[in-house]
């Protein structure tokens, strides 16, 4: 079946009033809301109500990423056959589903860390959806010359959302438990559902009698377009170092916090809205900053220049100590962030529209496959070296992993191109 497409607004049409942008735009910032308190409550209830050990952390951690690794490649190959839109409300249901079934867990009296484990994967086997449909789906909401706009509006938004999130996931937790949180998150996602249904825009899809590859070769295809390419090859290396040693850090932040450090859930909740503050900040500043110094100067300039922050943590100590912990993650997220919009940029831009979500996935499969392996490794080395210890090690890692951006195109060059080689279109 061939739908028709309604043609993304012109460059000329601010994107403050494009309807189907703004409903895109207000779906998916409410749902940020819930998933920012849901980053909070999920590791209290596991630390706080159900006592997790760091390496059980690790284990929670690694199945919210796992679906990376295991299914990526053929959903995207199925994405890029399929429709966008509805594969995001398909994963908006799933997410409804699977976060209310820990509350009423709770208040039946059954909660596990089992049953933990087995909503972090489902969580993240639907976000894997959504977010390579979503990436796919917007441009065919804006125009090619506003992609770097929208990017910029989305991503600073989510900062905002994210920002409000902790402290009211931590001061919910403080107040009626962390599992109510979870509920607000699912709530959300009927918000973004809602806003899905609401736009007009439809999506051409391939006719089935023109599909003649199997799905097997659809993957090859997305996982040599990404090999082959020297921009995205590299950039998906250096973003899979980040990752891995960025999570191994983040399966230890909250029990860090709690029992290494001593700070309350109401206040672990505000020292991690600092993450998203300084995302705010990346926000607003990738556009100019990009425009100013070149989009590949300014990926390595703020990747490089702000994480060596990061080191601050392994210092930080209860009462104005805790001031360590937030520029130690508020000042690397600038950077993170200003990299993020670039390079999501680069990418919807680079990649010709036929292979989008392939070339997401296949991109992801690489970047976010190692997550799992470096959440369970830093719970492992928390539990073996101690907390504080095994964080030396890691924002070590994170510094010296940084350099991965030297190797490759992208220090040589002012801008990274907005289309590939004529032979790869």
């Amino acid at each position: 079946m061939s739908l028709t497409e309604n043609p993304p607004a012109p460059a000329s049409v601010p994107l403050l009033r494009h309807r189907e942008f703004r409903l895109l735009w207000f779906g998916e910032a409410t749902s940020k809301v819930g998933s920012a308190v849901t980053g909070v409550a999920f590791p209290l209830v596991a630390v706080v109500t159900l006592e997790a050990g760091p390496v059980t952390m690790g284990v929670i951690n690694a199945m919210a990423w796992l679906p990376w690794l295991l299914i990526s490649l053929p959903a995207g190959a199925w994405i890029d056959r399929s429709s966008r839109r509805q594969t995001m409300l398909a994963a908006d249901a799933v997410s409804v589903a699977v976060l209310l079934s820990v509350p009423v867990a709770a208040w039946l009296g059954l909660l596990s860390v089992g049953q933990l484990i087995v909503v972090a994967f489902a969580a993240g086997t639907a976000s894997m959806f959504f977010t390579t449909a979503y990436q796919a789906f917007l441009p065919a909401v804006v125009d090619k010359a506003q992609l770097a706009e929208a990017n910029a509006k989305l991503q600073g938004t989510d900062q905002v959302a994210n920002l409000a999130g902790p402290p009211l996931g931590g001061l919910i937790a403080q107040a009626v438990g962390a599992v109510t949180g979870l509920f607000l998150d699912a709530v959300t996602f009927v918000v973004s559902a809602v806003c899905l249904l609401r736009m007009r825009v439809t999506e051409n899809l391939p006719r089935p009698q023109v599909r003649r590859t199997s799905t097997k070769q659809e993957i090859g295809e997305g996982l040599r377009y990404v090999g082959r390419d020297r921009y995205l090859r590299i950039l998906a290396i250096s973003a899979a170092v980040d990752n891995f040693t960025l999570n191994a850090m983040y399966a230890l932040t909250v029990i860090f916090l709690i029992r290494t450090v001593g700070a309350a859930p109401g206040v672990v909740g505000f020292l991690l809205a600092a993450d998203f503050i300084g995302g705010l900040v990346g926000a607003v500043l990738a556009r100019r900053v990009a425009t100013r110094f070149g989009s590949a100067r300014a990926l390595l300039l703020f990747s490089l220049g702000t994480a060596p922050f990061c080191l601050l943590i392994p210092l930080t100590q209860d009462g104005p100590g805790l001031l360590l912990f937030v520029l130690g993650i508020l000042v690397p997220s600038i950077g993170m962030v200003v990299g993020n919009v670039v390079v999501t940029g680069f990418r919807q831009a680079y990649c010709p529209p036929r292979l989008l979500a392939r070339m997401y996935t296949s991109s992801r499969f690489i970047q976010f496959g190692v997550i799992p392996v470096g959440a369970v490794l830093g719970g492992w080395l928390g539990a073996v070296l101690g907390i504080r210890q095994a964080l030396w090690v890691i924002t070590v890692a994170v510094v010296l992993g940084k350099l991965v951006r030297l190797i490759g195109p992208i220090r040589s060059v002012r801008d990274l191109p907005t289309s590939p080689p004529k032979e790869e279109s």
